[in-house]
């Protein structure tokens, strides 16, 4: 096979350091935390990551939705294929997430912010229950300053697709559009992950700025119900979502839109601008027993998805090597992956 040159996806987010542990109903107590819940930490709050350190037999990974994604694509890809871009501070913290991405063969290009502590997400597991404690703190302060930087822009350059995570619309959404930008001025491919039903509700306006962009769109049942409750679209149909959505108006008119909108066991939704027929691709049935944590299902799709891209894969090949790797995923503790490595195959 031919050589392919390095750092061909470029993904862009929050960075967190996702310190997450077997705890008890005392430890929630502690901190005022119900069992099932994801929160903003508050002053109270912060002593956990490192009581969850120093206390428990903490498991850290190197998190934050696009993170997980763009070790996810990495995973499949060839080895130096992904780089990750979104703020960080000079810390313990920052150290362990370098380190841990290291590990995975992630390329990572943080903006350094020495006053404000890495991003960290604290998670209290009690049984099929996880309560998540998010410090956004430096992964908060990306700028576009860091983007346009000589050496981070020749990256861009270089990169021939790029995958923004939606959480980063409420961090640094210049950041987003110079990116979009960039994809149709060069026509690369632009996808985006709509990440929360809250972004589509309160960060509509940044949103609706970089959708004239996207050439994939992927989210989940939850996030298309709520786009379409937010744009006042009328409609409930998981399908008629996805049409809707392939059917924006876009700027780049050398590639037509795709939408995908997972559901979870049910089928993958796919829908393509200009097409009456949504296809839907079955999800391969994984015994209850062996599903071990559905965090981060959504992220690992669009790493195998992302990777497909890519690496020039037919968009029903790309589903699919989403799906295989969001069920390699929930097997697994947390937004990981199973080590040694596993080859994709087709299912």
């Amino acid at each position: 096979m031919a050589a392919t040159k390095d750092y061909r996806l470029l993904c862009l987010e929050n960075p967190l350091l996702d310190i997450q542990a077997f705890g008890d109903e005392a430890l929630l107590e502690k901190y005022g935390l119900k069992p099932n819940d994801a929160i903003l930490a508050e002053e109270k709050h912060l002593p956990i990551y490192e009581d969850l350190l120093n206390n428990y037999d903490a498991k850290l990974i190197a998190g934050g939705a696009a993170q997980n994604t763009a070790r996810g694509a990495q995973y499949i890809l060839a080895p130096n294929s992904v780089v990750y871009l979104g703020g960080a501070g000079d810390d313990k913290y920052a150290a362990i997430l370098r380190d841990a991405v290291k590990q995975v063969g992630l390329r990572v290009e943080y903006r350094v912010d020495p006053k404000i502590p890495t991003g960290r997400c604290g998670v209290v597991i009690t049984g099929h229950n996880r309560s998540m404690v998010t410090e956004l703190g430096a992964a908060n302060h990306y700028d576009l300053e860091h983007l346009k930087r000589p050496d981070i822009w020749a990256l861009v350059e270089n990169a021939e697709a790029y995958y923004v995570g939606g959480y980063h619309f409420t961090v640094c959404p210049p950041a987003i559009q110079e990116l979009a930008k960039q994809a149709a001025e060069k026509n690369k491919p632009f996808i985006l992950s709509l990440s929360a039903p809250f972004i589509c509700q309160f960060f509509k306006e940044p949103l609706d700025a970089s959708a004239p962009y996207w050439d994939y769109v992927i989210g989940n049942e939850g996030e298309a119900a709520a786009y379409s409750e937010s744009h006042g679209l009328g409609l409930t149909d998981v399908k008629e979502i996805a049409k809707a959505l392939a059917n924006l108006p876009k700027i780049n008119t050398q590639r037509k839109r795709v939408a995908i909108i997972t559901q979870g066991t049910e089928p993958t939704v796919v829908a393509i601008q200009g097409e009456d027929e949504v296809k839907e691709y079955p999800v391969h049935e994984l015994a209850k027993e062996l599903i071990n944590d559905t965090n981060g299902a959504g992220d690992a799709f669009a790493g195998g998805f992302c990777a497909g891209i890519v690496d020039g894969h037919p968009l029903e090949e790309a589903v699919n090597m989403g799906q295989w790797l969001a069920r390699l995923s929930i097997q697994e503790l947390g937004p990981s992956y199973p080590f040694p490595k596993q080859t994709y195959s087709r299912q």
